[in-house]
């Protein structure tokens, strides 16, 4: 995921891609499904008596009566309250941010749920998990035919976790924060974003492996790896930034590597963003070893970060790209915040397909276009739930975190969103956000060469 040489090439990865400056395709509606955002799972009878209601240490003190702090969308977003409180009873079934390319023996899907509530200080009680799920198109429904919680008995995990000195040694928001996932050899692989580390993982959920970033013989860090302290300095004592690391991580057919890329760019040694070009670097699971091999993403003029990334054939892979917007432009707030309109409404929110294997001299993989997930048509009302501000015909995803997609067949992509509960509200003004899963016709986007 790290480029070994990104320091001497700060001038030219600091360039972003104009607007406008590649083929957008068009995109149409062909299916719409959801699991409600108040859905709540028990935690294995065997984890600690903490465990069995989250979210109690995402305010200022520890909370312990449920559903007695508020959700509401945060400063950034104008403070709107989402209908949801917390802590939960139970842990929430949210945050979904990874699909594996490579699909279940009965035809499932795996998919990924992050660190808990956005933080490693406040999800010390928040469950790490992974799921197989079936999204019903025609129903609007999904099955969730399984949830496998992540534990370290081997202790395999290098550093303390929460829950240490427990015999069940289940895995929190505290010790990683999980967000991409591939399955390879009847083994799940998680790049998570703390370390960064890379994880191997059991069908059963047992942590067989952690792999940390290495840059040659040098361990890359973010603010949040263990052994950081408090007067660490950015740039010079870890170079990932928060909430940086591996957001996506596709597994490449007929090599089965795993090219991990950054949610963001690298940090320069004068603590600031090198640029604007994510680093996307290959491990091969094999040898359990970085290889070397390289090559950067340029994100759009606008864009801010990443959200998944998966091949779709052996060179070809589609990249979601966003901003931090959520909300409709047409309910943009015209003066202070307020609960009737989005401060900072979604702007730039893509799939886009790349081609590895056209790679420029600067180290810049071909970018061959997108389809804009603000403009999708939506001539058969195939849309289930209303849009604040849409207009008919036009379905949109206008939110903060859309962090799943894979390819379904050779004409359709699946998007998913990561509702981040209890603080997202994109297609409501005031209502948190469902975990929604969209399938897309894009035959041109996929043809594409």
């Amino acid at each position: 995921m790290r480029l070994r040489h990104l320091a001497l090439c700060t001038a030219l990865s600091g360039l972003a891609l104009p607007a406008g400056a590649e083929t957008t395709f068009p995109a149409r509606l062909a299916g719409h499904a959801l699991i409600p955002a108040a859905t709540f799972l028990p935690a294995p009878a065997d984890a600690p008596k903490d465990a069995q209601m989250s979210g109690k240490f995402t305010g200022l003190a520890r909370a312990m009566e449920a559903g007695t702090v508020p959700g509401d969308t945060g400063a950034m977003h104008g403070k709107r309250p989402t209908g949801l409180s917390l802590p939960f009873e139970g842990q929430p079934l949210q945050g979904l941010s990874g699909l594996a390319m490579n699909l279940a023996e009965d035809g499932s899907i795996y998919i990924l749920t992050d660190n808990g509530f956005g933080t490693k200080a406040n999800s010390p009680d928040a469950l790490l998990m992974f799921h197989r799920m079936a999204p019903d198109f025609a129903s609007g429904s999904v099955a969730v035919k399984e949830t496998v919680f992540l534990r370290d008995p081997d202790m395999k995990v290098p550093f303390r976790i929460a829950y240490e000195g427990t015999d069940s040694r289940y895995l929190t928001g505290a010790d990683f924060d999980p967000e991409s996932i591939q399955l390879l050899n009847g083994e799940l692989w998680i790049g998570e974003e703390f370390g960064p580390y890379i994880l191997r993982v059991a069908l059963d959920g047992k942590v067989l492996a952690v792999y940390p970033t290495m840059q040659g013989d040098v361990q890359l860090k973010g603010p949040d790896s263990p052994g950081i302290s408090a007067v660490s300095v950015a740039g010079k004592d870890w170079t990932v930034q928060r909430s940086g690391g591996y957001e996506g991580m596709a597994l490449q057919p007929g090599t089965n590597l795993l090219w991990a890329m950054a949610e963001r760019p690298l940090l320069g040694e004068d603590g600031k963003p090198a640029g604007t070009a994510l680093p996307v670097r290959a491990f091969d699971p094999a040898k359990g070893e970085w290889t070397g091999a390289e090559f950067k993403f340029a994100l759009a003029e606008g864009a801010t970060a990443i959200g998944d990334f998966n091949f779709i054939d052996e060179t070809r892979a589609l990249v979601i790209e966003r901003d931090n917007g959520e909300g409709l432009p047409a309910l943009k707030c015209a003066g202070d915040p307020a609960p009737d309109c989005f401060p900072l409404p979604a702007m730039l929110k893509r799939i886009v397909l790349i081609d590895t294997a056209q790679i420029d001299a600067e180290g810049f993989v071909k970018r061959l276009g997108y389809v804009d997930l603000m403009n999708i048509a939506d001539p058969d009302g195939k849309a289930r739930l209303k849009t604040a501000g849409g207009q008919a015909g036009t379905f949109t995803l206008p939110f903060f975190t859309i962090e799943n997609v894979m390819k379904v067949d050779d004409t359709h992509i699946m998007v998913a969103v990561d509702n981040n509960l209890p603080y997202s509200s994109g297609r409501a003004l005031d209502k948190a956000a469902d975990n929604e899963f969209v399938l897309l016709s894009v035959p041109e986007l996929l043809a594409a060469k």
